[in-house]
């Protein structure tokens, strides 16, 4: 088979894209994640914390709800609708790092839920600690260079 033949055969069994309304989706979606961190905080700042504390509460909330959506099987079907809208980061790293507990925990808390829990998260973590070491330096350097 020619490139040509393949090229088009591919595009006859590929199921067709709706770019725009994922997107949109996505947006709306993902927004939506954001905008219930928001009113969670709001809720929090009655507590008469500080608002550091706050913020603590709200992260903590969102990994919270997110981890117990992916175990009773909703988060995933959020996903499914609103696509990369659901990879805020915390939602999404929530998601990820209990989607691997649960995939692995017949195999024992330690070799199982342990091990494996970080398979996926796990690269982040540590793309995001470089990164942010990098980013860091950057910095510090500008600032040694500009005097500030």
């Amino acid at each position: 088979m020619d490139k040509n033949k393949y090229s088009d055969l591919v595009k006859e069994k590929s199921p067709s894209s709706h770019t725009f309304m994922e997107c949109i989706r996505a947006f709306l979606i993902g927004g939506g994640i954001c905008a219930f961190g928001e009113v969670l905080f709001e809720l929090f700042k009655r507590f008469g914390l500080d608002e550091k504390q706050d913020r603590t509460l709200v992260s903590l909330s969102l990994i919270l709800i997110a981890s117990v959506l992916t175990m009773i099987g909703v988060f995933d079907k959020i996903a499914k609708c609103a696509g990369a809208g659901t990879l805020v980061p915390i939602t999404g790293f929530s998601n990820a790092v209990t989607s691997s507990a649960i995939e692995f925990k017949s195999e024992g808390l330690v070799l199982g839920v342990g091990a494996k829990m970080f398979t996926i998260a796990g690269p982040v973590i540590v793309y995001g600690t470089v990164a942010s070491v990098v980013y860091g330096l950057i910095y510090w350097v500008i600032q040694m260079i500009t005097g500030g």
